[in-house]
């Protein structure tokens, strides 16, 4: 099972999206909650993808997820009568 199928599976359990430098989904989580945009900006702020890059992949689905649902509902406004 991949390791993002087994977050979804296990919600509370830690999986490492980047073994060389130890960044788990939480922190991937918690740095997108706290203004990372960017896969670039997650870089800068975890070291995810800075050395071999092979979870630059995974880290920016959970990157644009987190982003999903944080996203502020549009407002539902009356119809004028």
């Amino acid at each position: 099972m991949h390791a993002a199928n087994r977050a979804v599976c296990q919600p509370n359990a830690t999986v490492y999206v980047c073994i060389c430098n130890g960044v788990t989904d939480h922190d991937i989580r918690q740095a997108a909650e706290a203004g990372c945009r960017t896969m670039a900006e997650l870089t800068m702020r975890t070291g995810a993808g800075s050395t071999c890059g092979s979870c630059i992949e995974m880290a920016s689905a959970i990157l644009d997820e987190t982003h999903a649902r944080l996203a502020l509902p549009l407002p539902v406004l009356r119809q004028a009568a």
